[in-house]
Formats: structure tokens, sequence, C-alpha cells
């Protein structure tokens, strides 16, 4: 099971917190400060911190700097009663995965909790598993029972990154700044039929599909 880090230097929310994920099945463990935090991960191995960011000794913004420096991966969700736009913005850039804002809704906590911990799977294993359906990152295959194909290299791309997240809707412009790059020469419309070509590649596949958005862009959706 998943062990995550709640630290955090109110008593109650890390008990609250702790009460919470405990409840879902996870393991956890508390620290009252990002120092505390750092000793706890010198000596277990945490899968995702949840950090709040005033603390004493060392905050949240701090503690996400030197993780990140270490150049570690570990997923990590903000939680502060520091609402405005500059300090969610500050919180992206040293490095944290997720942020929110106190009162922290319980079940959306956990629904984001859960979407960090995937993303990371996704992220170290290089591969997605949808039912039957494997797509390896590093084949660039979907592979189905017997059945592999292999895939020109953007529409690959295109399709692991929306399955990587299913449901989230992309524009063609994000979608053709993260596959193609932003400095590309290519239209947006070049989205537009590399999502052609993979909605007729997999048509028969029941495990998922790529839906237009109108006037948006698109979504995976998963169906297993």
């Amino acid at each position: 099971m998943f062990h995550i880090l709640v630290a955090d230097d109110d008593k109650n929310t890390r008990l609250l917190f702790k009460a919470v994920l405990e409840r879902e099945g996870y393991t956890v463990s508390t620290a009252i400060n990002g120092e505390e935090a750092l000793a706890i991960l010198d000596r277990e191995h945490i899968d995702l911190v949840v950090m709040d960011i005033m603390m004493p000794k060392m905050d949240g913004y701090e503690f996400t700097r030197l993780v990140r420096e270490s150049e570690d991966n570990l997923p990590i969700l903000m939680i502060s009663a520091k609402q405005l736009p500059a300090d969610k913005h500050k919180g992206f850039l040293v490095g944290t995965d997720d942020y929110m804002t106190k009162p922290v809704d319980e079940e959306e906590m956990l629904y984001r909790i859960k979407a960090l911990l995937r993303r990371a799977k996704i992220a170290n294993e290089r591969r997605i598993v949808i039912g039957s359906v494997v797509l390896d990152y590093d084949a660039m295959t979907v592979t189905k029972g017997d059945t592999v194909q292999e895939l020109p290299q953007k529409e690959f791309l295109l399709l692991y990154k929306l399955l990587s997240y299913p449901g989230k809707i992309f524009t063609r412009i994000q979608l053709m700044d993260e596959i193609w790059g932003s400095q590309s020469d290519t239209g947006w419309e070049t989205v537009t039929v590399h999502i052609g070509r993979l909605r007729k590649r997999f048509e028969g596949y029941e495990e998922f599909e790529i839906e237009s958005v109108r006037g948006l862009g698109y979504k995976a959706v998963k169906r297993v």
C-alpha cells in the first residue's frame, strides 16, 4: 500500500488528514515541519507528501525546493491557507505537483492524491495499462493480447499524453506545444489529422476512446 507523509504544524490538521488517509487504506507518517519531513524521507520510503506551506524552521516552499534539487520526482501536494495566485505560482515554481487551499474538501483531496499517485506510477514505469491494453513508452507500442502495434512517434506521444490524464480536456494548441514543440511551424490542424488516425487505428478497442469536446479540444475516456 502507498505510504503518505503529512507535514503540518497544526496538530488537529495532522490528525484529521491521518485519519482520512488511513480510512482509505494508506500508510501515513506525520511531521510538524519541513526539517522533520526531510528526516523521515531519509529513513523511510514515501510515495507522496501532503505539505503545508507555513511551518516553523522549514516551510513547504523550502522543503519542496530541496527535494527537487535532489532530482527527486516525489509527488507533492501543497495545502495552504494562502489563496493568492502569487502564492500558488510560487508553489508551482519551486516544484509542487498540485496545490489546494484551506479549508480542504477531504473527498477532493483524496481524488487529487489518487491522480498524483497514478501519474507517478506511469512516469516511473513508462507504461500505461488499461484493461488488456498496454502502452509501452520505450517501445512506442500499443499491445492488446497478441496484437502489437508500433506507432509513429507523434501518434504514440499524442495517445500517451491523453491517456495519462483520462477525462482531462486538452486544447489543440496545448497538444501542439506539448508534442510538436511551441517553435514548430506546423499548424494546429495536424493535431486533428493525428487524432483521426488514432481513432481509425483503435476504433475496435472497447477499453478507451478519444472524444472531441466542441469548441475546446480532445479528451481520452477510459471504458474499463
